[in-house]
C-alpha cells in the first residue's frame, strides 16, 4: 500500500506504525499528533518515517488513516481527516467504544463515507510510543463495525489492512460490539480498580500473584479510561449489575456457612475459566497449523 497516516502514535499507534515498517507494507508512515516529544520519540523508536503536528498535512497523501487517540477524541480527528485525505483513502480507527463514534461520524457523510471502525483487542496497561510492538497485533482479534454508510469496497479494505497487520477479523454491529466489550474488557477494568483500591496501602508488603495479575489492568491511564467508562456507561452499568449480583450471592452464601454454595460459586466460575483458556489453546493451536495468506 501506499503511505499511512497514524494519528496518535501512543501504544497501539506506534505498534501500528512498527507493524507496517517490520512487514514493509506501507511507502512511508506518517505520525500525526499534538505532542512533538512524543512524535519525536515515535520516531526514535522506528514507529513512523516521519512526524507532524499538522494534521491536515500528515494526512493529504494517505491511502490509509488510521486514528488512535482517546476514544473521546477520535470522531473529530476522523472528521478532520477525512476533510483533508485523498478521495478514495481509507479511514479507520482503534477505539474500544464504538456506538457514540459511529453514531458521530455519521452525522458528517464526508467523513461516513470512508470510515470503518475498528477495535483491535490487543491493549496493555503500558502506554507510550515506547512500549510499542511489532507483534502486538499477530493472530489477535480485530472488530470491525461499519455504520449505515460503510461502503462496502472500504470494508474489505480495513479488513485486509487490519489482517496485514496480523488481526483475526471479524464484524459487529457498534452496539452489540459495546455491549460485548462491557462484559469482556470494561467490566475487568473496573473490577481491577475497585480491587486494587480495596487494599489498605500498608498491607501491600503482603499481596502476592493474586493482588498483581488482579489489578494489572489498573496501572493504565486514568484519563484514557474514564472516557472509555463515560462512553459506554449503559452497557457496563448493566455488566456491574450483574457482577454484583454475583457477589452478593457470595456474601450470602459466606453469611449463612453455606458450603454447597460457595463450592458452586467456585466451580462456576473455573469451568468458565477453564472454557476460555481451551479455547485459547484449540485457537493457537489452529494457527499453528494454518498457513497464514496475510504475511
Amino acid at each position: 500500500m501506499g503511505a499511512v497516516a497514524v494519528i496518535g502514535v501512543g501504544l497501539i499507534g506506534g505498534s501500528v506504525g512498527l507493524a507496517l515498517r517490520a512487514r514493509g507494507l506501507a511507502t512511508e508512515v506518517v505520525g500525526v499528533g499534538r505532542d512533538k516529544d512524543v512524535l519525536e520519540r515515535a520516531l526514535a523508536r522506528g514507529a513512523i518515517d516521519r512526524g507532524t503536528t499538522d494534521l491536515a498535512r500528515g494526512v493529504s497523501s494517505a491511502e490509509v488513516v488510521v486514528v488512535c487517540t482517546p476514544v473521546d477524541h477520535i470522531a473529530e480527528a476522523v472528521r478532520l481527516a477525512a476533510e483533508s485525505c485523498p478521495p478514495d483513502a481509507l479511514v479507520t480507527d482503534a477505539g474500544s467504544v464504538k456506538r457514540r463514534l459511529v453514531d458521530e461520524v455519521e452525522r458528517h457523510p464526508h467523513a461516513a463515507d470512508k470510515f470503518i471502525g475498528a477495535h483491535p483487542l490487543c491493549g496493555s496497561e503500558q502506554r507510550g510510543p515506547d512500549h510499542a510492538r511489532a507483534d502486538l497485533f499477530q493472530d489477535r482479534v480485530c472488530v470491525l463495525t461499519p455504520g449505515p454508510r460503510g461502503r462496502p469496497d472500504r470494508l474489505a479494505r480495513a479488513g485486509a489492512f487490519w489482517s496485514s497487520l496480523g488481526c483475526r477479523v471479524m464484524h459487529l454491529a457498534p452496539g452489540e460490539h459495546d455491549e460485548i466489550l462491557a462484559y469482556t474488557s470494561h467490566l475487568p477494568h473496573a473490577v481491577a480498580s475497585a480491587l486494587a483500591g480495596s487494599i489498605p496501602g500498608d498491607w501491600l508488603a503482603l499481596a502476592a500473584g493474586a493482588y498483581r495479575d488482579g489489578t494489572r489492568v489498573a496501572a493504565a491511564d486514568a484519563g484514557l479510561w474514564t472516557a472509555i467508562f463515560r462512553d459506554n456507561r449503559g452497557p457496563l452499568l448493566k455488566a456491574i449489575g450483574q457482577m454484583q449480583e454475583r457477589l452478593d450471592a457470595f456474601k450470602f452464601a459466606l453469611m449463612t456457612d453455606d458450603e454447597q454454595a460457595i463450592r458452586h460459586c467456585w466451580e462456576h466460575a473455573k469451568a468458565r475459566r477453564d472454557r476460555y483458556d481451551a479455547d485459547r489453546l484449540a485457537r493457537d493451536v489452529n494457527l499453528a497449523d494454518s498457513p497464514r495468506s496475510d504475511l
